[in-house]
């Protein structure tokens, strides 16, 4: 009975793993960028590898380096990661759900690993999601992200001393890259990024805060007046329609 358990957990994970190559293949780019942005930040190899390691969030470490670069402090770069990361709460809650009972050691374990792209191979499986599955989708997401951004910094150490120092502008390039598809998809992002925008530029030209601050203020305000107008507007259209 043991043996056959064993063999079920094995096969799940197995599984998983084949599920997970479409993000281990996904992760590639993104990580080896990341690794070599993290150089030309200044970040260390050990840094590099320690962020990937006990973050695992892309979004969170590309907006980390933006934080590093501009002098924030620890606490402004934990709490904008808290910010970005809040929605792993709904996705968590939401997949367990779906997922075996397990104990809660269990729960956490793999909770780290939950990404948008985890998530999402996990959450449109069909049936109910064994551990061993969620354990192999992970491991080689979380493999191929650590590894890449080590050797992505790699390369950016070999790279010449000037190349490196241009490279910066890599960083706001690719949150531009990011950016413009979903304002064309979006009117409400494109207001967001626009007021976001505004708000950190007139923060910095007066000087009220620090670069740090006047990030996570900006995004923090024009996060909330935005889907304050989006609720106002919703319930505006709920009582016409009574």
């Amino acid at each position: 009975m043991e043996l056959s358990r064993e063999r079920i957990y094995v096969s799940d994970f197995r599984q998983g793993l084949q599920g997970g190559v479409s993000i281990g293949v996904g992760y590639l780019p993104i990580a080896l960028t990341f690794g070599l942005l993290a150089k030309t930040t200044g970040l260390s190899l050990m840094e590099t590898v320690s962020m990937s390691v006990f973050v695992f969030a892309g979004a969170s470490q590309y907006i980390s380096l933006s934080l590093i670069a501009v002098g924030a402090s620890v606490f402004e770069i934990i709490l904008t990661t808290f910010i970005v990361n809040i929605r792993h709460l709904l996705m968590s809650a939401s997949l367990n759900e779906k997922v075996e009972p397990a104990s809660a050691w269990t729960k956490s374990i793999y909770a780290f690993g939950i990404t948008d792209e985890t998530f999402s191979v996990a959450a449109t499986r069909e049936g109910t999601v064994k551990t061993g599955y969620i354990y192999g989708v992970i491991v080689l997401a979380y493999g191929s992200w650590v590894i890449n951004s080590g050797i992505g910094y790699l390369i950016g150490a070999s790279l010449p001393h000037s190349l490196q120092e241009s490279m910066t502008v890599a960083l706001y390039a690719m949150f531009v890259g990011l950016l413009v598809p979903s304002l064309k998809k979006s009117r409400k992002v494109m207001f967001l990024a626009v007021l976001a925008a505004a708000f950190h530029s007139i923060l910095e030209f007066f000087s009220w805060l620090s670069a740090g601050w006047a990030i996570v203020c900006s995004t923090l305000l024009s996060s909330i007046i935005v889907e304050g107008i989006e609720y106002l507007r919703k319930k505006g259209g709920m009582g016409h329609g009574k």
